[in-house]
């Protein structure tokens, strides 16, 4: 049996931990850290239907709240 995983779903998982976190706790390092990641994981999934689907979601409602 052969495991894979994808880069964008190790992204996401680090994302969750990451931002699980106290927010007091963190120093701007770790801030600038994350915030890196969450742009990677942005463009890893921009081509993939789900990143499309998100992005025709926000559009929606954009395009509702104006």
């Amino acid at each position: 049996m052969q495991l894979s995983v994808s880069a964008a779903v190790f992204l996401a998982a680090i994302i969750l931990v990451r931002l699980a976190r106290r927010t007091e706790a963190r120093s701007r390092a770790d801030e600038k850290l994350t915030a890196i990641t969450c742009v990677v994981f942005g463009v890893l999934i921009a081509a993939t239907p789900w990143g499309q689907a998100i992005l025709r979601l926000v559009g929606v409602m954009t395009r509702v709240t104006h």
